[in-house]
Formats: C-alpha cells, structure tokens, sequence
C-alpha cells in the first residue's frame, strides 16, 4: 500500500508539471496555470494506473533503498507525457466549444 500510495503521488505531480509545461508551449490550448495543472494532474494519475496495468512491476531493475528505479522513472515519465496530453486534449475541446 505504501508504494502504491508513493507511485499515485508521482504520478499526479508529475502529470501536473506535464500539463502546466505543454500550456506553456501551447498558449493557445492554455486553461490557466491552475486549470492546465489540474487537468495535467488528472492525465497523469489516469495515464499512470494504465501504464501500471499494463506494464506492472516487469519493468524491472534497480532497486536502490527499497525503491524500484525503474518504476519511478516509467511513472514520472508516463505521467508527465499523460498529463500533457490530456491537457492539449482538454484545451482544443475547450476551444472548439467557445468557437460555437
């Protein structure tokens, strides 16, 4: 449980810092740092449990202190890219509904 709770907390953070990042190359898609960090937060957290389903712990490799290296770094990584996305995604949706 501990691990997990660790894994969901990298996941959102790391999905917030991908969200609040592509609204600042994408002015354009931008809902605001605060709405660009939530919905980063959330593509994070969503794009992360996937990413653990279907990857699970075979991602393999360093344990150091009792942490799996390589799980974190798939987390942060996915995570970042998720929250990303799911902001871009968010932005144009936002957009083409205020265009109506």
């Amino acid at each position: 449980m501990e691990g997990t709770l660790m894994n969901i907390v990298v996941q959102l953070i790391a999905g917030a810092a991908g969200g609040t990042a592509a609204g600042v190359a994408l002015k354009d898609l931008s809902m605001g740092k605060p709405g660009d960090a939530i919905s980063g937060a959330i593509g994070g957290g969503v794009v992360g449990q996937i990413l653990a389903a279907v990857m699970g712990g075979a991602a393999g490799g360093g344990d150091v202190g009792g942490m799996d290296v390589a799980s974190l770094v798939k987390d942060i990584v996915g995570s970042g890219i998720g929250g990303a996305v799911v902001m871009a995604v968010i932005g144009f949706a936002r957009n083409a509904m205020m265009k109506k």
